[in-house]
C-alpha cells in the first residue's frame, strides 16, 4: 500500500502537463499504462494551435474557427478559455524547450491545417506530439515530488472517504494504492474500432471506470474519423497522413485521379475533417471505389521531404515515394470529442476527480475537433485541474482510507473473442455515416457482452480489464447515438458543409 497526494493516470501531454504544473510539496505518482512515451500525444503530427505573438491573428478568429469546425455545437465558456490562455501554454512549452520550427528570419514557423482561417498552428517538423511529449518527460523526470511508473495498468477506481483507491497491475501483481486526488489522462478509445490511427493504449479505461464510478459522461458518440488515413488494407493501426499536408497544397483524388472536393464543398481540401470524411464517403457511393488519393508530387520535392519526414520515410517502406506518388487514404477513426463530463477546471461530477486530455469532455470540440486543438486543449485544462487541485490541497486532511478490491482470485480467464466481436460491431454500424438500421442490433450485441463481464468472475488481468472497457465504451456509443436517431431521421454526426456555389 502505497499514499499520494495526487495520482495521475495516463502519462501522455495532458498527464505529464498537470504533474508539472501541480505544487512541488505535492506527492504525486504518474501511471504510465505501457511504456512511458506510449500514447496518442506522441503520435500527433501537425502540430499546436494557438495565438501566440501573432499580429494578424487573434483569439476571436481562433474561437470562430473552433465553432465552425464545430458545427457550433462547442460550449463557449471552454473555448474561451482555451483560445485566450493558448500563449500562456505555448510559451511555457517554449520555455521547457519545445523545439518548434522556425522561419529564416527566426520568427516562429506557423502551419496551416483544415479549418483554420490563419497561419496558427506551431510544430515541429511532422512529429509535434512527439516533441512535446519528450520535453514534458525531460522535465517531469526531473521534478523530486514525481514518482513516474511504466507498464501499470489501472484495473479499477473507487471513492474513499478521503479521496480514493487504486488497483494497479503491474508484472502480475497487485497493489492498492491511495490518493486524495485523481487525475484521470487516460487517452481516447480508438482501440473500439477495427482500424484507428490510435496507439494500443487506447482503450477508454479512464471513461470506463469513470462510468462505473457513477461520473457523467458526455457526448461519447461525437468520434472525429480522419478523412487521410494511410489505406493499406490490413493494419488496424493506420498510420496518419497529417492533415498539414492538405494544409500545404496537396489535392483529393478520387479512383480516377480526378479532384472531387469541389463537388461537396466549396473550402475544398481544407474543409474541416468530418465535411471531408463524408465527401469521401459520397464520393465512393457515386463512383462505386473505396480507393482515394492524397497527391502533394505537385510541390517541389525538397520541401516535401524537409517539411514532412517522418511521413516521407514511413511511405518510403509501403514502396511509396510521396513526391511522386499519389498516397492511398481513406477515412478512419481518429479521435473522440466527448468523454467524462468536466468543467473549465477539469472537474468531473465526482468530487476530487478530474479528467483532461482526450478522456475528457469540456466541450470546446463542439461535435468535431478543429486541426490542432487537441494538444493545446490538453495542455490548457490539466494547468487548470493543477491549479484547483493546489487550493484545494491547503485544507486536505493528511490520512488515508483504503478500499479493498476483490481480486477474483482463482477465477478462470475470460474467454477469446468479446474485443474482436466490438471491433466489427463498430466499424459496421458507427464508422462515418452510421448505419442507423443496425445500431440497435449492434446495441444488443454489445450489451450482452458488459452484462457477461460485469456479472461473471473472471480473472482480472490485462485482457479482461481492457476488454471491459472497450465494452463498456461502446455500449455507451451505440445507446447515445440509438437515443440521437430514435424517433427522428437525424444521423448522428452530420457536418455542416458549405455548399459549392
Amino acid at each position: 500500500m502505497k499514499n499520494y497526494d495526487v495520482v495521475i493516470v495516463g502519462a501522455g501531454a495532458s498527464g505529464l502537463y498537470a504533474a508539472y504544473n501541480l505544487p512541488r510539496e505535492l506527492n504525486i505518482l504518474v501511471l504510465a499504462k505501457r511504456e512511458e512515451d506510449l500514447c496518442n500525444s506522441s503520435l500527433a503530427q501537425g502540430g499546436i494551435a494557438g495565438v501566440y505573438e501573432s499580429p494578424d491573428d487573434s483569439p476571436e478568429l481562433h474561437k470562430h474557427d473552433t465553432f465552425v469546425a464545430g458545427g457550433y455545437e462547442n460550449d463557449p465558456v471552454s473555448t474561451e478559455v482555451l483560445v485566450t490562455e493558448a500563449c500562456k501554454d505555448i510559451g511555457k512549452l517554449i520555455e521547457l524547450g519545445a523545439d518548434f520550427d522556425k522561419t529564416p528570419d527566426g520568427d516562429y514557423h506557423r502551419t496551416l491545417e483544415g479549418g483554420h482561417g490563419k497561419h496558427r498552428i506551431f510544430h515541429h517538423a511532422d512529429c509535434t506530439g512527439a516533441e512535446i511529449e519528450h520535453t514534458l518527460l525531460r522535465t517531469v523526470k526531473a521534478l523530486p515530488n514525481v514518482e513516474l511508473r511504466d507498464n501499470s495498468l489501472v484495473c479499477d477506481t473507487a471513492k474513499t472517504s478521503t479521496g480514493f483507491s487504486l488497483l494497479v497491475l503491474k508484472n502480475g501483481g497487485y497493489e492498492t494504492i491511495n490518493a486524495h486526488f485523481v487525475i484521470f489522462a487516460t487517452g481516447g478509445i480508438g482501440r473500439v474500432y477495427k482500424y484507428t490511427t490510435n496507439s494500443a493504449i487506447a482503450t477508454g479505461d479512464g471513461i470506463a471506470m469513470a462510468y462505473r464510478m457513477g461520473a457523467t459522461i458526455e457526448h461519447l458518440s461525437y468520434i472525429q474519423f480522419h478523412p487521410t488515413a494511410f489505406n493499406n488494407r490490413h493494419t488496424r493501426e493506420c498510420f496518419l497522413i497529417s492533415e498539414a499536408v492538405r494544409g500545404e497544397g496537396a489535392y483529393l483524388r478520387n479512383c480516377k485521379g480526378e479532384r472531387f472536393m469541389h463537388l461537396y464543398d466549396k473550402r475544398l481540401e481544407l474543409a474541416p475533417r468530418d465535411v471531408v470524411s463524408h465527401s469521401i464517403i459520397f464520393e465512393s457511393q457515386r463512383t462505386g471505389s473505396d480507393e482515394f488519393f492524397l497527391d502533394i508530387t505537385h510541390k517541389d520535392p525538397e520541401f516535401i521531404k524537409k517539411r514532412f519526414p517522418m511521413i516521407y520515410k514511413n511511405l518510403l517502406t509501403q514502396n511509396i515515394d510521396m513526391t511522386k506518388d499519389y498516397i492511398p487514404i481513406f477515412p478512419c477513426q481518429h479521435y473522440l470529442m466527448g468523454g467524462i463530463k468536466v468543467d473549465t477546471y477539469s472537474r468531473t461530477t465526482i468530487d476530487g476527480l478530474y479528467a483532461c486530455g482526450e478522456c475528457s469532455c469540456t466541450g470546446v470540440h463542439g461535435n468535431n475537433r478543429l486541426a490542432s486543438n487537441s494538444l493545446l486543449e490538453a495542455h490548457v485544462f490539466s494547468r487548470r485541474a493543477a491549479a484547483d487541485i493546489a487550493e484545494k490541497a491547503k485544507t486536505t486532511p493528511k490520512d488515508f482510507e483504503e478500499h479493498t478490491f476483490d481480486l477474483h482470485e482463482g477465477a478462470p480467464k475470460m474467454p477469446e473473442g468479446n474485443r474482436r466481436k466490438i471491433r466489427g460491431i463498430m466499424q459496421e454500424d458507427y464508422f462515418v455515416i452510421p448505419n442507423v438500421k443496425g445500431l440497435k442490433s449492434g446495441l444488443e450485441e454489445v450489451r450482452k457482452i458488459v452484462d457477461d463481464l460485469d456479472n461473471t468472475r473472471y480473472a482480472i488481468d490485462s485482457d479482461y480489464v481492457v476488454a471491459r472497457s472497450l465494452a463498456t465504451c461502446a455500449y455507451i456509443i451505440l445507446k447515445e447515438a440509438q437515443d440521437i436517431c430514435a424517433g427522428s431521421e437525424k444521423i448522428p454526426n452530420m457536418p455542416i458543409f458549405e455548399k459549392p456555389e
